[in-house]
Order: structure tokens, then sequence, then C-alpha cells
């Protein structure tokens, strides 16, 4: 396989947000072998390499932007690697649709990650950011992940080895931004029918109470506490439902930030502050930006 590389990227146009402005350039990645070329390349595009998936959890600021885009599109299908009487281990290429995955989990009877059912994106892009959701996180069943780093190149490391903590992934030892190839889960085997009821009702739940079919980012701010919701705070403020210009804060979930009429990404940012400094006087509480800024 070769890489391919576009000369441009509009975040506008391929992030779930849909705004932001453009980088130099996106490296698509279709096979781990892919991997020796892209330092080379990358140099010669210039810029600063960001590694996406699908382009949630992403607030790109406006213009143009010295960044590169690594895109790992590898999309290796699920195969059993390992299997005892109540365990298997799934090895996933990172470019997989997270949904897709889940939906395959349960066909078999492998659980562990019901949880996320409805969260949007890659698996590879759930492990970088340990996605979560209803008590459930990437690190609970994580068994080891396959990287590419610049100065080492293709390596594994199991968990141990990394830092997953509340919507964070990193390598102690490693100072370059890492690029997800593929991931290793453990998971337990359960009835078929009983891990689709639970997605099902995960998925049912998540769409009466977040904004699953709108432009958004996703929760936008990090809970500043245990026990403490972003969500609530911001709805405790009046926030929930409310409108800046061409963004929002969703009227399901005050904690999600949605574009609903050709928001820019000044407004989302404008918006933003208000709402940390509004919270902040309120409450005490100082909220961090859950999702990445690109710019």
């Amino acid at each position: 396989m070769a890489i391919t590389v576009h000369p441009s990227f509009s975040f506008s146009e391929r992030t779930t947000l849909r705004m932001g402005g453009s980088a130099l350039a996106e490296v698509v990645l279709t096979h781990t072998d892919d991997c020796e070329q892209l330092s080379d390349i990358l140099l010669s595009l210039g810029g600063e390499p960001l590694v996406i998936g699908r382009g949630s959890n992403l607030l790109a600021k406006d213009g143009e932007l010295p960044v590169v885009i690594v895109n790992p599109a590898i999309t290796t299908e699920p195969v059993c690697v390992e299997e005892t009487d109540e365990t298997v281990t799934v090895h996933v290429g990172a470019g997989y649709r997270l949904p897709r995955f889940l939906n395959w989990c349960a066909t078999h009877g492998y659980a562990g990650l019901e949880g996320l059912a409805g969260v949007p994106g890659t698996v590879g892009g759930a492990v970088a950011m340990n996605a979560g959701s209803y008590g459930c996180e990437i690190v609970d069943c994580l068994d080891s992940v396959e990287v590419f780093i610049k100065k080492i190149g293709t390596t594994v490391f199991k968990k141990t080895d990394v830092v997953l903590q509340y919507r964070h992934f990193s390598i102690p030892t490693v100072n370059d931004q890492p690029v997800i190839l593929s991931s290793v889960f453990r998971l337990n085997k359960k009835d078929p029918q009983k891990i689709k009821k639970v997605i099902d009702d995960n998925l049912t739940r998540k769409k009466a109470t977040q904004p699953v079919s709108a432009h958004s980012a996703g929760c936008v701010f990090k809970n500043p506490a245990e026990g403490v919701s972003a969500g609530m705070l911001l709805d405790q403020c009046g926030f929930k439902g409310k409108i800046y210009g061409g963004v929002a804060f969703s009227p399901l979930h005050a904690n999600f930030l949605v574009n609903v009429n050709n928001g820019t990404s000044k407004e989302a940012f404008e918006l933003l502050h208000i709402a940390q400094q509004t919270v902040l006087d309120v409450s005490g509480y100082s909220l961090e930006l859950e999702v990445k800024v690109i710019g």
C-alpha cells in the first residue's frame, strides 16, 4: 500500500463540528507499512503533524493552520487472537469505526465496551482519548496498542506501559505524538442478545439526552471533579440552549457545543470563554476543555 497525500484539508468539511479553517495537507495511511514513508513525507510538507480519526472531539481555529493531518485509516477487520473459556482478545485497526466495532463484538458475544454505544469516531480515536460513557472507559478493556513514533518506528505497548486517565492517553517514555495504528482488547464472553440489549438501551438513553444527530464535537468540557458534572454546572448557570451567533450549547445537554447555523470557531471560543468565566464566578469550579483545540 502507498500513502495518499491530499494537498488541502478543510476542518469545516471533515470534522463533526463542521467549523474551522484548513490544514496544509492530509496524509492518509491505509496500512502499517505506510509508516516507513511517513517521516520523509511529513518533512517535505512542513507544518506540525496532527493525528485525527473521523474528526470528532476537535475544535479547529479559523484560517489556514500550520498543521499536516495524519489520518491512520487502517481499517483492519477485528480478529480473535487468543481465547479462553471466559475471555477473548481481539485485534482491530485504528481506522475501524467504533460503532461498527461494538456491533461486531455484540454479534460475536464479546462484552466490555457496550457503554460506548453512541460514541462516534474510530477505535484509534477512542483509545487516544480514553473514550468513556455510562461507567465504561477504553482503559477497562485495552490490552495493548500498536503505534508509530517518529524516532522509534512501529512498536507495541502493553496497557501497563501507557498512561490512560480521564480523556487522556500518553506514553511516558515518548515525547513525540504517537500515531495509533491498531489495538488489542480483552473482552468477556456473554450472550450476544444481552450485549445487544445493553447497547440498544444505551443508544436510546443517549438519543434522549444528547444531540447525537447534531453537528457537535461531543462533550466540550471535562467534569471538574469526581461527582461534579460540567453539564450540571453549565445548566445551573443558564447555558443549556444558549445561542451565540451560529453556535450554541445544546438544549438537550448543556455540555454539548453544537453548530446550529454556520457557526465560526471565533464564535465558539467566545461562547466557551463566557461559560468558563460564569461557571468559575458562580461555582468556583474551573472548566477545562475536553475537545482538542487545533491551531
